[in-house]
């Protein structure tokens, strides 16, 4: 037979393990979690009928975008912009300047994209910098075409940084 020692001692050993594990667990997971979080697929946007862009001439397109953060849904308007020159291929960039991620502007006039914020500048046909302190061209975006509608492939890039790395 125990005597109560022993037997409070045994109580207070299984009661500090399961207050463990109930603590220990959730930590544990969450800390080891991030490892095999999946990584998200491309968000595919309508942009609109190919018909409907005009040749050589930039086009602002503007969308709501849904983020997700644990439990909560936040909807957030973007934007892309899109050029051809023949109808057929289509350039699309996404609407954040690579600096630090203002809405930028197509100045007819220069024939550029033009970011007000710092004076960025961004060639139509490349995207490539053509002044200011962007450090990237504009990130480009993938682009595909089923039955006449045109798609693009949205992502969120890293801003201020010289290589195109997605967030």
């Amino acid at each position: 037979m125990q005597d109560r020692r022993s037997f409070l001692r045994l109580a207070s050993a299984v009661g500090a393990a399961v207050v463990a594990a109930l603590a220990g667990i959730p930590a544990l997971r969450a800390f080891v979690s991030p490892a095999f979080r999946r990584k998200t697929a491309e968000k595919w946007i309508k942009l609109g009928d190919v018909s409907n862009f005009e040749t050589g001439v930039p086009v602002k397109v503007d969308f709501v975008d849904t983020e997700s953060d644990a439990w909560v849904e936040t909807r957030v308007l973007r934007n892309v912009w899109l050029y051809t020159e023949d109808g057929e291929n289509f350039t699309v960039y996404s609407g954040r300047c690579t600096h630090l991620g203002c809405s930028y502007g197509f100045d007819q006039e220069s024939g550029k994209f033009v970011c007000p914020c710092h004076d960025g500048e961004f060639d139509l046909k490349t995207g490539k910098v053509l002044g200011g302190p962007p450090p990237r061209p504009l990130d480009k975006l993938n682009v595909k075409i089923d039955d006449g509608i045109l798609y693009a492939a949205f992502r969120n890039f890293r801003l201020g940084i010289p290589d195109q790395v997605a967030v």
